[in-house]
């Protein structure tokens, strides 16, 4: 009797850097980009699927949106939500 045996292909994981480069393009540009818009000005080139699983990434963890417009940045730093409880914003 002959077993089978399945493999299972472990696809390729974006690093640190690679996160933290995407993650810093966002927050300059301002306002939504497009993801062709993204990848021109991301420094260094990234793989089409690797870009899409830091995307994911980002959106999941509340760091950006992705809307018909394009990507945009919506995280906020600590310091600029107490700058903003300091001026009286109701969040």
């Amino acid at each position: 009797m002959q077993k089978s045996v399945v493999i299972e292909r472990v696809g390729h994981s974006p690093t640190l850097n690679t996160v933290l480069m995407v993650e810093e393009t966002l927050e300059k540009a301002g306002e939504p980009i497009t993801l062709a818009e993204l990848k021109r000005q991301l420094p260094r080139k990234t793989m089409h699927s690797t870009l899409v699983q830091v995307l994911d990434y980002l959106q999941e963890s509340g760091k950006i949106l992705i809307t018909t417009k394009g990507i945009v940045w919506i995280f906020a730093q600590r310091a600029e939500i107490e700058a903003m409880k300091n001026r009286g914003i109701q969040l």
